[in-house]
């Protein structure tokens, strides 16, 4: 069985045939989703995808949204965590260094929301881009209990080690099957097997051999033949390992 530990089902690039890409993924093996919340006006949608079998839900605000976000939307957040004991974690939260004009801005929301994971032992689903060390850093200060997900991961060794040692682990998707990811691909060799999972961020992160397409679940089969075949594995072996740690992570259904 593979999970795919990131996935925005609930993006209208999916309205006119969910049922079919579930189905292909089902077909591949992929037999339960982790959709994340990115912003308020979605967590409905998400709350919706959270009834069908198999799918686990994430909320949060993301900070690629930040003109989507309002002030009042971390209390409206604590709210829909008091109301939806099922949300598996917060997120997606985060830093995306690469717009830098919203920075400060992106902290605030990022610590808002990790005092509420605190507050709500709930794990972390970290969107971090061009921020590791720094989010790193922030997370140690701020100590929240129950771990999460680095989703996305594009670091080093080092920088693996060092979210693992606060309880993370790191999300494996498409960036693990671009050769230029030499970097990524020697952290990807040396993670211990309980270090990781799999995911896709369908519609987005495209593989290798697949730029321009839309992304979807089914492809982190294709995933895990990469994973696998970098660190000297079987595909079932990883398919296992990383489905543990997902499971352990977000709960098993």
């Amino acid at each position: 069985m593979l999970v795919d530990a990131h996935c925005h089902l609930d993006f209208p690039d999916f309205t006119a045939d969910r049922e079919r890409v579930l189905a292909r993924a089902r077909a591949a093996g992929v037999e339960r989703f982790v959709v994340p919340g990115t912003t308020r006006e979605r967590w409905g949608e998400v709350l919706a995808l959270g009834e069908c079998q198999r799918i686990a839900v994430c909320l949060g605000l993301h900070p690629c949204f930040l003109d989507r976000h309002g002030d009042e939307d971390i209390e409206a957040l604590e709210e829909a965590l008091d109301a939806n004991p099922g949300v598996v974690a917060l997120g997606e939260c985060g830093i995306d260094a690469r717009f830098a004009d919203s920075l400060e801005a992106q902290w605030r929301l990022f610590d808002a929301q990790v005092r509420l994971a605190r507050r709500h032992n709930l794990p972390l689903v970290v969107h971090c881009v061009r921020a590791n060390d720094q989010v790193t850093k922030r997370l140690r200060q701020l100590a929240p209990p129950a771990g999460g997900l680095i989703h996305a991961f594009a670091g080093s060794p080092e920088q693996a080690e060092a979210f693992r040692r606060l309880g993370f682990v790191v999300g494996l998707g498409g960036a693990v099957t671009h050769g230029r990811a030499r970097r990524l691909q020697r952290a990807v060799a040396v993670l211990p097997d309980d270090g990781y999972v799999l995911e896709t961020d369908s519609p987005d992160m495209p593989l290798a051999g697949h730029r321009g397409e839309r992304n979807e679940p089914a492809r982190v089969a294709e995933v895990c033949r990469v994973v696998a075949e970098l660190r000297g594995q079987s595909f079932d072996r990883v398919a296992a390992d990383s489905s543990a740690t997902a499971n352990r992570l977000f709960g098993s259904t």
